[in-house]
């Protein structure tokens, strides 16, 4: 069984979704992260996709107070992303009690600095945030589309220890239209053994029965849960 694994996305410590990854297209949620988190643990889900996104645009963490809230006063096994670009950020994120780390940008612009990591943590701990268009790698938030391909940076990856990775169809994000079924399937289809993440469009329960069936290892829910296209109730057969 795929594991369920809710998001909270950070704007000024605040939940808010992004439609398509576009900061003007913002909706706010919930004053209190925490209050959502508990209703999460509450609901029996064991997991939180926590995302900075004032970090994925400064190109630093900036939210990692909330991280240190959620991670000392719920049980949730939190991997955190946005904005980790440098030693000292993981070090930060490390220290506020993320169990994983998502690099997106980094595996793309400071290499070096993302092998060393996978080197020194394992690839049980760090995850390869692949965020696409047209199969093309996002990065900074999705603000910027870079030219290489998807399956490059995950084989690059792959000889150095690479198991996670969280993929994010932009065009789908937001959008509560389906998440990307046929790119799920060919990145499976490659790669066999890798632990692949789905994110992005999910929005109904049968969407999520659809991605369970093709063996995800997670699958990452956001804006249908605060929109109730999903509720929290319907996820207890997943669990």
């Amino acid at each position: 069984m795929s594991r369920i694994i809710p998001a909270i996305d950070l704007i000024e410590g605040k939940c808010v979704r992004l439609t398509q990854g576009d900061y003007l297209q913002k909706k706010s949620y919930h004053e209190n992260p925490l209050d959502v988190a508990l209703k999460f643990q509450d609901h029996g889900l064991k997991y939180l996709h926590l995302v900075d996104l004032d970090g994925a645009k400064a190109k630093k963490v900036v939210n990692y107070k909330v991280l240190e809230t959620l991670a000392s006063k719920t049980e949730l096994i939190i991997d955190f992303g946005g904005g980790v670009q440098s030693d000292e950020d993981l070090r930060i994120v490390w220290e506020c009690g993320a169990k994983q780390v998502t690099g997106g940008s980094i595996a793309l612009k400071h290499k070096e600095i993302f092998k060393k990591w996978f080197a020194t943590y394992g690839g049980e701990k760090i995850i390869l945030g692949t965020d696409v268009k047209d199969k093309k790698i996002a990065i900074h938030g999705w603000q910027e589309t870079s030219e290489v391909w998807l399956f490059d940076l995950i084989e690059e990856y792959i000889e150095v220890g690479l198991q996670y990775t969280i993929t994010t169809d932009v065009a789908k994000d937001g959008m509560l239209q389906g998440p990307s079924f046929d790119l799920y399937k060919e990145m499976i289809d490659k790669h066999p053994n890798l632990k692949i993440i789905a994110s992005g469009g999910v929005s109904t329960v049968s969407d999520v029965e659809k991605l369970c069936e093709m063996g995800l290892d997670g699958i990452i829910i956001g804006k249908a849960i605060y929109e109730e296209t999903i509720k929290l109730s319907d996820l207890k057969s997943f669990l």
